[in-house]
């Protein structure tokens, strides 16, 4: 049902990835999952349901962050960089068992907490991350301005 980000599962991967952020090229986010299967500061589970086929439905991006994290105490903190299920696949417990993952791999590399983030605007992923314990930390409007 889960595996780790390989080289065999990589374009798997950022086909994912290109659903949940359609703005950003495909062959992009190729390159930027193919650099993170050797990382030690970052971490890919994909999920499957059928053994015979192995068809990605859902994955969950995690990496290692060392600078201060919005809400914690402690460092590093393991940060959910992106989380994605097929909507065909949804409601079923999928995301959780994704987030349970990154969770087990943030404890592995001695974290004690877990962050995360979202658009102000997208209720949906803003009440999926209440419904899997996480707490709001803060609300935050960023500007930028060129000069």
């Amino acid at each position: 049902m889960i595996n780790r980000l390989n080289i065999n599962n990589v374009k798997d991967c950022a086909r994912l990835a290109n659903a949940l952020w359609p703005d950003t090229e495909y062959q992009e986010l190729l390159n930027e999952f193919t650099d993170l299967i050797n990382s030690d500061k970052a971490e890919c589970f994909l999920y499957y349901e059928d053994e015979a086929s192995k068809e990605y439905i859902g994955f969950a991006q995690a990496s290692l962050r060392f600078d201060y994290v919005e809400g914690s105490l402690s460092s590093p903190v393991v940060y959910l960089e992106g989380i994605y299920v097929d909507d065909n696949y949804r409601r079923r417990g999928i995301a959780q068992v994704l987030v349970n993952c990154v969770e087990d791999w943030g404890k592995d590399m001695g974290c004690s907490e877990m962050g995360s983030d979202c658009e102000l605007d997208n209720n949906l992923s803003v009440d999926f991350h209440n419904s899997i314990g996480f707490e709001e930390a803060n609300r935050l409007v960023c500007f930028i301005k060129s000069i």
